[in-house]
């Protein structure tokens, strides 16, 4: 039989409670990145009409490389290194090749990635692809950062760290110790990457993200994820002059990718003004944090300062029944199973964004009380 062993793997997802299917969307929204509501914003919408009556093209029709260098792209990345304060910006398709093409492309051999165990997928992906040695610290643990680097150097090892993290985990919530992380670096002479995707547009001066502090820095560099807060797609990686030559040159998935429409970079854009311009977005944004940690603390839901807010039941299949239930009445939650997060650890994750209303997380309470039970 044609992909027996590919059933096979399927109908084990399914025994496992972890086969997925794509749903489509409805309830209100408590699954979404749409962090700041811009995914459906008037302004973003004119910018776009208006692009496209002065004929700004909706294909780039080529890599950056050959003819698919827009002036969009070139406009919007000279707007984010301004906006994040780095000395340079690289626009890609999505925040997963970003990553990939990040980590396969400016750590070399010799060198050592030390990274929090908990880090995204597509790190993973690109630390499969690259040369230099790679190690797990425990999540959010600046010490085993530093006692990582410290063996390495004692075993023999004499060639660059990079030290990666994500500023604001998408599946628990919780912050990394960047001052911590950072002094590490500064102390061995290493390379920080901080991936801002869940920060950028909710946290720091005018949406900055939570490396602001950092940012323009010659040891760090920061991504940029365009499809969350900013509600658009594709990703920045923000840095050093040299990080961008050396990616434009050696980084094998940005050269022989063909370029983000122009239309999008120029709606990135749009989104850096607005998220600076409109600053009543995120205020109206911690307000229902600050609600929702109440009124959602006495079924356990986790209060993590930020938007992302996990309920972890452990078990994949009741994960998967309570949310169906909550889905049912009408609240967009989705059940996060493994391997999206470690055995043992299924929960519902809650992404509080400018979709829903006070009141909404309110009647999400009253619905979480009797799926629970």
């Amino acid at each position: 039989m044609m992909f027996a062993d590919h059933v096979r793997d399927l109908a084990n997802l399914a025994t496992a409670d972890r086969r997925r299917t794509l749903a489509p969307r409805r309830g209100l929204d408590f699954a979404s990145n749409d962090y700041l509501g811009l995914a459906g914003s008037e302004r973003l919408r004119a910018s776009l009409i208006e692009a496209l009556s002065r004929g700004v093209p909706v294909g780039s029709g080529g890599s950056r490389l050959l003819r698919g260098n827009a002036p969009e792209h070139e406009t919007l990345e000279a707007d984010a290194a301004r906006f994040f304060g780095t000395q340079a910006a690289l626009f890609f398709a999505s925040g997963y090749v970003a990553n990939t093409i990040l980590f396969a492309t400016l750590p070399q051999r010799g060198d050592l990635i030390v990274h929090d165990a908990l880090i995204h997928a597509s790190a993973h992906e690109g630390m499969r692809l690259t040369r230099a040695t790679c190690v797990a610290a425990a999540h959010n643990d600046a010490d085993a950062f530093e006692d990582a680097i410290t063996a390495w150097r004692a075993s023999g090892g004499t060639g660059r760290v990079w030290i990666a993290v994500e500023s604001l985990y998408s599946m628990d919530g919780d912050q990394a110790p960047l001052v911590a992380l950072s002094e590490i670096a500064d102390r061995h002479d290493a390379v920080l990457l901080i991936d801002e995707a869940h920060a950028t547009g909710v946290f720091g001066t005018d949406g900055h993200g939570l490396a602001e502090a950092l940012d323009g820095r010659e040891n760090v560099i920061s991504l940029r994820t365009c499809g969350k807060a900013l509600g658009c797609e594709g990703a920045l990686l923000c840095g050093p002059a040299t990080m961008r030559e050396f990616i434009v040159n050696r980084g094998r998935g940005f050269i022989f990718s063909t370029a983000p429409s122009p239309l999008m970079a120029l709606a990135v854009g749009e989104a850096l003004r607005i998220v600076a311009d409109e600053p009543a977005r995120r205020e109206r944004l911690w307000t229902l944090i600050a609600k929702a940690e109440r009124v959602l603390a006495p079924y356990g839901v986790a209060a993590t300062g930020s938007q992302i807010l996990p309920l972890v039941l452990g078990d994949a299949a009741r994960t998967m029944r309570v949310a169906g239930a909550i889905q049912a009445a009408g609240f967009d939650v989705r059940g996060i199973r493994p391997p999206t997060v470690p055995e043992g650890g299924s929960r519902l994750r809650i992404s509080l964004t400018l979709n829903a209303t006070v009141a909404d997380i309110e009647a999400l309470a009253e619905v979480m009380e009797e799926a629970l039970q």
